[in-house]
């Protein structure tokens, strides 16, 4: 096959997923994976029920984005599905057509399995994932596949040479901002290594659009799973370092051990305090981290992903065509059995509603709640919870 063509005739993919607004996981994910199959000469649609920046992101590459299902003139030949009720919906919509489920979460109740006849793969972004669907949802092993995060080679470039010692650090982190004790540990282990350090993300107020133009002025970053992957892509050094905990300095030592686990969580396994970065800052080592960077675009590429991918989705389509044909009363059973489980986290949801109304009610409360989401970009959660609230 030569590279970047389809094998055979390009495939119509339906993605799914519950927001197209911010610059969290899934939605990038969604995004690269869509720009990567058109890339490939494949057709991909995209669905999401609330749709913003990102959406408008996946357009821009002129690959189609919905809100509504039934504005997809024509059936996929697969559903990959992000998120159990947007996948539910257009199974539903799309009687006939076999899915891929994705698992990208340890804790998400939105990325519990969907168990569905046409759902023929459970797909894990890593171990972690895939130890989840296995070992408390209970899915065979022939049904799951672990398919690992890859990053855009043709967006994050290789930057030139780290110098002999980091002169500058980069926080790359949704969850670092304000008071999050991470954070004042790395300002504390940095201030003591002479390092600048800067921080990026939702809660410190500066999300990066374009992280591949910025990421390359920086020697040392602090991230976690995607926004690791491509500071090390650029040929950054890379603490793995969240809310949850701190990691290691990646290095070709312990690369194998922790690509699988997708820097995740599993890896965050010391307590961030200032030693103990201090301890990993230590390791900065300029030319095993050009040897990481090396390896990972060797490896990790999204081009890569999508070509597995699409065989897996080739592998599904066969496999449907080849068994007994649909069981509409098994597909009714199997969609009741998950709306009665998805019930009580409704109704939770509307109990959060209610009292963050009444909230929003009191005078002095509701004022400086306003005046906080006014401060924050479009795509914040608060703003858009706000947006919403007012709108009913």
């Amino acid at each position: 096959m030569v590279s970047g063509e389809a094998e055979g005739p390009g495939l119509r993919v339906l993605v799914t997923n519950r927001v197209l607004a911010n610059r969290t996981g899934t939605e990038l994910y969604v995004r690269d994976l869509a720009v990567g199959l058109l890339r490939r000469g494949h057709h991909p649609v995209v669905y999401s029920p609330v749709l913003g920046p990102v959406a408008a992101e996946i357009r821009a590459a002129t690959v189609p984005v919905v809100d509504d299902l039934a504005r997809i003139g024509s059936a996929p030949d697969v559903i990959h599905g992000h998120h159990a009720l947007e996948t539910l919906a257009a199974l539903l919509a799309f009687p006939g057509v076999p899915a891929v489920a994705f698992c990208h979460s340890w804790t998400g109740w939105a990325d519990a399995p969907l168990r569905f006849p046409r759902v023929l793969r459970h797909v894990a972004v890593d171990h972690t994932c895939r130890d989840r669907l296995l070992s408390e949802h209970g899915l065979s092993e022939d049904r799951v596949h672990v398919a690992l995060n890859a990053v855009d080679l043709e967006r994050f470039r290789p930057r030139p040479p780290l110098p002999p010692r980091p002169r500058r650090a980069l926080v790359f982190s949704n969850a670092a901002g304000g008071r999050s004790g991470h954070l004042a540990a790395i300002r504390a282990a940095c201030e003591s290594a002479g390092i600048a350090l800067e921080v990026a993300g939702t809660r410190s107020r500066n999300p990066l659009d374009r992280p591949e133009e910025v990421l390359g002025g920086y020697d040392l970053v602090f991230a976690k799973a995607r926004a690791a992957l491509e500071a090390m892509a650029v040929g950054a050094a890379v603490v793995l370092c969240d809310a949850a905990g701190a990691g290691p300095m990646v290095s070709t030592a312990n690369l194998d051990r922790l690509r699988p686990l997708n820097f995740g969580v599993r890896t965050l396994s010391e307590p961030a305090t200032p030693e103990v970065l201090a301890r990993e800052i230590a390791r900065y080592d300029p030319a095993d981290a050009e040897a990481v960077s090396r390896r990972v675009r060797e490896t990790a590429g999204t081009g890569a992903l999508v070509d597995e991918l699409a065989a897996l989705y080739r592998e599904v389509i066969a496999e449907h065509r080849a068994g007994a044909a649909d069981d509409l009363a098994a597909e009714q059973r199997a969609a009741a059995a998950w709306l009665q489980s998805a019930s009580p986290r409704l109704h939770e949801r509307d109990l959060l509603r209610a009292a963050f109304g009444r909230l929003l009610r009191l005078p002095l409360v509701g004022a400086a709640v306003r005046a906080r989401a006014r401060r924050e970009s479009g795509g914040h959660w608060l703003a858009q919870l706000v947006a919403r609230m007012e709108q009913d």
